[in-house]
């Protein structure tokens, strides 16, 4: 079947989720972390993922802010700016205007102007995913972002990829699923996706039963890949 419908997750793969960070480390009041702020990004990400994984498999569910600000406390106390509550608040303000990766608009028009179905499929909250669309300027371009709150279990449980075939009446085998998380993405190809890993840092490949179909560096070669 060719490919009518791309689906992407979000965070670190759309949305830069060390931007955050980042961009507290260049304002002068939080000089604290300017030399630190890779590390602490770091933490805050493994931790909020991991938390997932955890709530998902002892069926304590919650929403994906409330995963990500303890994701950063533990962050925090970790690099030792857990005292800095003016801190806190600045990277939680920023994680709601998280930036694009530069070849994201372009790509995601590209699929739009073939005819393709263009989604976000993604553990944030539906305010939290609605706010990283209208900051990057990308609204135009999705037809849908599918959180996990519908389904209120974290990926890579089945009824979150489920969400794609419901909301399109799509085949699996039509679906070019695309993630920067090597955990998400062999799931989804377990699942029945095509399937695509954006490998931006080169990380070696999770040891689990199902590889991607194809490694990227970046975005720019997914219409490639779905046939445009």
């Amino acid at each position: 079947m060719p490919i009518t419908t791309c689906v992407f997750d979000a965070y670190g793969t759309l949305f830069d989720v060390a931007a955050a960070a980042r961009g507290a480390a260049s304002e002068p009041e939080f000089a604290a972390i300017r030399d630190t702020w890779p590390a602490l990004a770091e933490h805050w990400r493994s931790k909020q993922l991991q938390y997932t994984w955890l709530r998902a498999i002892t069926d304590a569910h919650t929403d994906f802010w409330t995963v990500t600000q303890d994701g950063l406390d533990w962050a925090l106390e970790k690099t030792g700016h857990d005292g800095d509550p003016a801190l806190r608040e600045r990277l939680l303000a920023l994680y709601w205007e998280l930036q694009a990766y530069g070849e994201v608009p372009e790509m995601l028009h590209t699929l739009k102007n073939a005819g393709l179905n263009t989604a976000i499929l993604s553990n944030g909250s539906p305010d939290m995913l609605d706010g990283a669309v209208r900051s990057a300027g990308i609204a135009d371009v999705l037809d849908d972002s599918l959180s996990v709150q519908s389904v209120g279990i974290f990926k890579p449980d089945s009824r979150v990829y489920d969400l794609v075939g419901q909301r399109f009446n799509c085949a699996k085998d039509e679906v070019l699923f695309v993630s920067s998380n090597g955990w998400d993405v062999a799931s989804a190809t377990g699942y029945g996706f095509h399937t695509a890993w954006v490998n931006r840092s080169g990380e070696p490949m999770d040891r689990l039963p199902w590889i991607p179909n194809t490694i990227l560096d970046d975005l720019t070669g997914i219409p490639a890949l779905a046939g445009v």
